[in-house]
């Protein structure tokens, strides 16, 4: 099964909600709308879509501009579809037009809020919202982000669980870009030691430079306590994953926050780090420490 790395923001059913009210619009207006918030056209002899109308197809000259799984286009994005919901609607309509109530309900299904006053904002905002597509098979990372996504406010243990397993395929997938083997159930603490000694992002490895100073070390130190923490809140039954007599009590959606916050913290430094081209990681042979159980290296 394909997994797609990267997650549009913003179905094409809501786009195309937005598309339809291009129709009523000039096609000057249909423009400005786009162009004063930074978007320019794409030519016309690259665009994909094909409709008879002028200002549907106006209107998606500047969306296939747009790159709907990259969080700062779509924050822009949304923008621009709140001054079309005041360009287009009656100010003397005191009641909620059919056409509005539909985007509503599109936005909603999206993971966003469309309130009285026209104005857009995220029910459930995304997280890691990154290029996973040079990593051989992101799929596990996904998976996660799609399962946080999904539970962050609605479900706090299921958050605070997936978050875990975030952490837990960031490091695997991680280790397998390093074509580093791991026993297949490594705990997390362990999991976590050997990608930071891989990554030379360990005490013991840092180079000279920012990497090896004193605040920097403090910090990542901070980055491991943060990883086995997430990891052992979920184990004393606070996320998903393990059956219990009882549920938690008093866990909310500010425990999941933290959880999830500290969890991508963790996720996006790994992530930073494995793609950097300038990483002391790539530049220098590993420094020998201490075995970490469960490990193997394959020969050069």
């Amino acid at each position: 099964m394909t997994v797609t790395a990267r997650r549009e923001l913003v179905s094409p059913g809501t786009r195309n909600a937005f598309r339809s009210l291009a129709t009523d619009l000039t096609l000057r207006v249909v423009a400005e709308l786009w162009e004063d918030h930074g978007f320019a056209p794409v030519a016309p002899e690259d665009l994909k879509y094909s409709d008879s109308g002028q200002r549907r197809t106006e209107f998606m000259r500047y969306a296939e501009g747009v790159d709907w799984t990259d969080e700062s286009h779509v924050r822009r994005a949304l923008l621009v579809f709140e001054d079309y919901i005041r360009t287009y609607r009656d100010p003397d309509d005191e009641g909620t037009p059919r056409w509005l109530e539909d985007i509503k309900v599109r936005l909603d299904r999206d993971g966003y809020h469309l309130n009285d006053k026209g104005q857009i904002s995220w029910t459930t905002p995304p997280v890691l919202v990154r290029d996973l597509s040079s990593l051989s098979d992101p799929s596990g990372i996904v998976v996660e982000l799609e399962r946080i996504r999904r539970d962050l406010t609605t479900d706090p243990q299921g958050a605070i669980g997936a978050a875990k397993q975030l952490i837990e395929a960031t490091a695997k997938t991680t280790l397998r870009e390093l074509g580093v083997e791991v026993e297949k159930n490594r705990d997390v603490p362990i999991l976590v030691a050997i990608v930071h000694k891989e990554l030379r992002l360990d005490a013991a490895s840092a180079p000279d430079g920012p990497d090896g100073s004193k605040a920097i070390k403090k910090i990542l130190s901070g980055a491991v306590n943060i990883a086995v923490g997430v990891a052992e809140l979920r184990n004393q039954g606070f996320g998903s994953g393990h059956g219990q007599a009882s549920a938690p009590s008093g866990l909310g959606v500010r425990h999941a926050r933290l959880t999830v916050n500290a969890a991508v913290t963790w996720c996006e430094l790994i992530l930073d780090t494995l793609a950097d081209p300038s990483a002391p990681w790539r530049n220098s042979a590993p420094v020998a420490g201490p075995a970490v159980p469960g490990t193997r290296t394959p020969a050069p």
